[in-house]
């Protein structure tokens, strides 16, 4: 049935498009048939996903919605293929097909500058440094990280990652002018307000969907028009909820993927600031912020797909389809940006800058081998040690009590011989 529905709305499309191509007449113009050449093949191809495509963990609002994606994830990450391919002022040209205001260069802003809170200078404004910062990014900090805690689920992930960014803004501040920041912008309004107060909401909805009951009813078994109306926004909420508990610390294997998913969660948002800049996008233009939009959606399914990868590996024998796609975006995005400008890249970090990462480094390897290495080996010595005395306890005890219990000690290890021979 759905091979023989993937074919009729294939069927359809193709007509409609034909239709439209023999109503009017081809102009003669090669950049807008190329356009609108690309933009058909591109719904056909996702029309044909949607409806064939492999069924992801997610199926609300409809797994449809997420078939869709999975399909964009593929159409921009041969788009990102294309892309590196070019040269790179080919590369920054071709922009101009999308938007003919991009392939220009960026002015530089920096939000650093004067960094005090209290301008005594300035009589008819003196918090006009806080005004400055209060731009559109404010709200998206906080709905980005809203999102994100719902993607993640768990509150000392969020906050390593929040600081953990910006620290590399820190670090890498002398590559790219945006990230140079006050002080009380990287930690007060950023880590505190915007992403501290996004992941604090988030985990209150988690909290609130993980106490749901869900028990799902059919839209016309619902007498009243208020309960329709109901089961409808439910519809946009999950089918069931999946708590998750990522455990870092209970293995290796696990201690290493969240280092892993915190890894790519850091590239994946350096990678929004570096593609700006080589690619020439200003900050608030349309297609940055459908590029989040777009991580919003894949990278929910992705974190699902590798919680339940390591969670239940005997029945998730594989990772999910939406994770490595997402893993093959995030990478494909960095070759871009090292081909497109590898003299930003190369640029040293200053020695304070490079000591501290070594610092770092030395930290969480010497914590690693303690916990998953010489812990346990300490661990297991000494509970060998316990085993051993007190084995010669029991047989002191049995010693000093007479004959009976020494014949009792001998029977008890005649059985202990024989269940290993067993």
């Amino acid at each position: 049935f759905r091979r023989a529905h993937t074919l009729t709305v294939l069927f359809i499309l193709t007509c409609a498009l034909g239709y439209v191509t023999l109503l009017e007449e081809t102009p003669q113009d090669t950049a807008y048939n190329t356009k609108r050449g690309i933009v058909a093949s591109i719904l056909v191809f996702l029309c044909f996903g949607v409806t064939q495509a492999k069924d992801g963990p997610f199926s609300r609002p409809h797994p449809a919605y997420w078939r869709f994606w999975l399909c964009v994830s593929v159409v921009y990450e041969l788009f990102l293929i294309f892309i590196l391919f070019q040269t790179v002022q080919d590369g920054r040209q071709f922009m101009k097909y999308i938007d003919p205001h991009l392939g220009v260069p960026l002015p530089e802003r920096d939000y650093g500058g004067n960094c005090l809170i209290y301008d005594p200078g300035n009589e008819t404004d003196p918090f006009h440094n806080i005004w400055d910062k209060l731009d559109g990014f404010v709200p998206a900090h906080f709905f980005g990280w809203y999102l994100k805690t719902l993607m993640i689920r768990d509150w000392w992930m969020c906050m390593i990652i929040s600081v953990m960014f910006e620290f590399l803004e820190y670090s890498l501040e002398h590559q790219l002018p945006n990230f140079s920041e006050c002080w009380w912008d990287h930690w007060i309004m950023d880590v505190i307000l915007c992403n501290g107060l996004g992941i604090y909401c988030g985990m209150k909805t988690l909290s609130w969907l993980s106490l749901k009951t869900y028990k799902w009813q059919g839209l016309w078994n619902i007498p009243t028009y208020k309960g329709k109306m109901k089961r409808i926004v439910f519809q946009f909420t999950p089918y069931s909820w999946v708590k998750f508990e990522w455990k870092p610390a209970s293995s290796l294997r696990r201690w290493l993927a969240v280092c892993g998913i915190i890894f790519v969660f850091l590239l994946a948002e350096l990678n929004t600031f570096y593609l700006k800049f080589v690619l020439w996008m200003p900050p608030e233009h349309y297609l940055v912020l459908l590029r989040l939009v777009f991580f919003v959606n894949v990278g929910g399914v992705a974190m699902r797909e590798i919680y339940d990868f390591m969670d239940d590996p005997k029945f998730h024998k594989k990772l999910g389809q939406q994770a490595w796609l997402v893993a093959a975006i995030t990478a494909t995005e960095f070759l871009i940006v090292v081909k497109y400008d590898p003299y930003t890249l190369t640029l040293s970090l200053p020695f304070y800058i490079t000591q501290c990462w070594i610092l770092g480094i030395i930290l969480v390897l010497t914590w690693t081998a303690w916990r998953f290495f010489i812990r346990d080996i300490t661990l297991r010595y000494k509970e060998i040690r316990r085993q051993k005395q007190e084995h010669k306890y029991e047989k002191d005890k049995c010693l000093s009590n007479g004959d009976g219990h020494s014949s009792i000690l001998e029977e008890q290890n005649g059985n202990k011989l024989r269940e290993r021979k067993l």
